[in-house]
């Protein structure tokens, strides 16, 4: 009964906090599905403690504690909907706890200088989500996989930035690197102001070609995935990257608009996707035989 409810309760929170990861990752056979819903309510929890800790149920600080002492954590559904992942799937602590690292440098490093800095920031909060989803997605990662599951991570974070300009702003906080202000004339007195002009566009579109870039890194050998995982993984990435298409659709207004994939957007890329895997996951399934 503990398990069920905790379960459920983690499904709540992927499809409140993320249509897309929901739907994307709703279309996994169980036990995956869940699995993925577990280590989402996870890293959401993890994310609120430091960005909106009236939201968390515990301090950065008391999490790690806890999930130190998985086997005794107690007093909230996460503690056994986590037991439960780790029994059904040969899932790691270590990025877990990489990922809390990586919140935690949102406390102490709030404008960033360089892209080496922004990469190692997004491997740590988003590159660690490839780590924790590859032994549930995926039968037997190799050292390949899981590198190209991190690139896929490490893209979803470029495109968070991106979108999340104004938010982020808002929070005292700029993930848009020095350098790349400076290499593209844009200055930091303009990111202040919220400027919109030809050197942030120029930016913008810089950052977009690491995401493609990474994106592209990310989706490499999903042939080797069950086909059901195959799908979800290159719906997840389609949802996400068709945010930096409504970023240019908004006219970069990052700073005042938050941009969003609409329903119509949404259905395209299913549907374009879908017909990638059909016949796989039928045969898969064993809807159809040859």
């Amino acid at each position: 009964m503990e398990t069920a409810f905790s379960l459920n309760q983690c499904e709540a929170m992927i499809r409140k906090g993320s249509s897309s990861f929901y739907k994307a990752f709703g279309f996994l056979p169980s036990p995956r599905k869940e699995a993925v819903y577990v280590i989402y309510a996870f890293c959401r929890i993890i994310d609120n403690a430091v960005d909106e800790p009236e939201k968390s149920p515990y301090t950065i600080d008391e999490l790690e504690a806890r999930f130190a002492h998985l086997e005794q954590a107690d007093g909230h559904f996460i503690w056994p909907a986590l037991r439960w992942l780790f029994h059904h799937f040969p899932v790691s602590k270590q990025p877990f706890f990489r990922q809390m690292e990586g919140q935690r440098r949102d406390l102490v490093l709030t404008h960033y200088e360089t892209m080496e800095q922004l990469e190692d920031y997004c491997y740590l909060v988003a590159g660690t989500v490839g780590e924790m989803l590859l032994p549930v997605l995926h039968n037997h990662p190799d050292e390949q996989i899981v590198e190209a599951g991190i690139y896929l991570g490490k893209a979803m974070q470029i495109v968070n930035i991106v979108r999340d300009v104004g938010e982020d702003q808002d929070r005292g906080r700029r993930y848009l690197p020095l350098e790349m202000l400076r290499q593209y004339g844009y200055s930091e007195q303009s990111f202040e102001a919220g400027v919109i002009d030809d050197h942030f566009r120029a930016l913008i579109h810089a950052l977009e070609r690491q995401a493609k870039d990474w994106f592209h890194k990310g989706l490499a050998n999903l042939s080797s995935y069950p086909p059901e995982s195959a799908f979800a993984v290159e719906l997840a990435a389609g949802f996400y990257g068709a945010i930096l298409d409504q970023v240019i659709a908004n006219r970069y207004e990052v700073y005042a608009k938050r941009a969003v994939v609409g329903p119509l957007t949404k259905l395209k890329i299913y549907k374009s996707i879908k017909e990638k895997y059909l016949t796989d996951i039928m045969l898969e399934s064993g809807a159809v035989s040859l």
